[in-house]
């Protein structure tokens, strides 16, 4: 359900995508994981859920509003980005003790999925994930 969605939110975003290589796209998805967990890690949840992808933040603020409820969900302190992945308009950004995965929308990066740990031949165990 969350990858349909996020595939119909990547369609739109196709013109945005520019012309910027495949590093510099990298290195700006890069950037946004570690400013989610670093607004998360310094209690600053108003600038946490404005990096979130629209249906990630409307899944987070489930039960109370999305700045208090990301502080909640018990993500990971930032950490060093051990590898970055672009596939089209999806990211992956892998942490010491995190992987976030992010997809392309107009005006840039959003973090779909965080706080994921991988499962043996199962999808990743996110925390905090769309819909």
């Amino acid at each position: 359900m969350i990858f349909r969605r996020l595939l119909v939110a990547a369609v739109l975003a196709l013109p945005a995508a520019g012309c910027s290589t495949v590093g510099d796209r990298e290195d700006a998805a890069a950037d946004l994981a570690v400013r989610l967990l670093t607004a998360v890690d310094a209690g600053d949840g108003e600038a946490a859920c404005a990096l979130l992808a629209p249906d990630t933040a409307r899944s987070v603020a489930e039960d109370e509003p999305c700045p208090q409820a990301i502080l909640d969900k018990s993500l990971p302190r930032p950490g060093t980005v051990v590898d970055t992945s672009v596939y089209g308009q999806w990211a992956q950004v892998k942490l010491d003790d995190d992987t976030v995965f992010l997809g392309a929308f107009p005006g840039g990066w959003r973090v779909v999925a965080a706080g994921c740990t991988p499962r043996a031949s199962r999808p990743y165990d996110c925390t905090v994930e769309g819909d």
